[in-house]
């Protein structure tokens, strides 16, 4: 993608091609048309991914699409950018509520890059009330988490691993990240031994069968 001269587009094409940012000066208002922008740019983007996942059953969900790319870009500028925005954080990070596997997915083209930000926040100020608030969005939204240290303990991981792509999708990241943490729940345990079975060493030989 080329450069738009928009602040808000500029960075989300910026961070999932080279992974870095540019901080503006201050934190601008996203126009309806830079909103629809993103969303033809993340159904885009979301159709390229979707070829590893081969499901033509699962769609790109442009309103979640925007709104996590919306989180991502206030998160980044705020970073640095904070001269009055206190009163105004409720509104730069809202909620997102409900989910489901479309969702989860088309957020996460950009919150997968949330925890790095967030890393940085805690390395700047360990009190900023910011980092509750995107933990909190990463939380719900944990896929894009993977790796990245959460309180999952409340999740039922059979019912959250119940859709056989998302599950696919989530195991494959584990072990991307070599997520320890994650992989010794007893649950995600057992799906990663029976998935690896006798080729295991070859994908995480230090992973343990803890079930055994």
């Amino acid at each position: 993608m080329m450069e738009t001269k928009s602040p808000f587009l500029d960075t989300l094409f910026l961070l999932r091609k080279d992974e870095c940012i540019t901080i503006f000066t201050d934190i601008q208002e996203i126009s309806q048309k830079e909103e629809q922008d993103a969303a033809e740019y993340f159904e885009s983007e979301f159709e390229k991914e979707r070829l590893e996942f081969l499901s033509d059953q699962i769609s790109c969900d442009r309103e979640t699409a925007v709104w996590a790319a919306k989180i991502l870009y206030h998160s980044a500028q705020l970073y640095l950018v904070r001269k009055n925005t206190a009163k105004d954080l409720q509104k730069l990070i809202p909620e997102f509520k409900g989910k489901n596997i479309s969702s989860l997915l088309s957020a996460d083209l950009s919150l997968r890059f949330l925890p790095q930000i967030i890393s940085a926040l805690q390395n700047a100020d360990p009190e900023d009330s910011l980092i509750k608030m995107l933990e909190n969005i990463l939380t719900q939204f944990h896929y894009s988490g993977i790796g990245f240290d959460l309180d999952l303990e409340k999740i039922n991981w059979k019912e959250e691993l119940k859709d056989k792509t998302y599950r696919k999708l989530y195991l494959e990241r584990i072990v991307e990240k070599k997520a320890y943490k994650l992989a010794e729940i007893p649950y995600i345990n057992g799906l990663m031994i029976a998935e690896f079975g006798m080729y295991k060493d070859v994908f995480w030989r230090e992973l343990k069968n803890i079930n055994e």
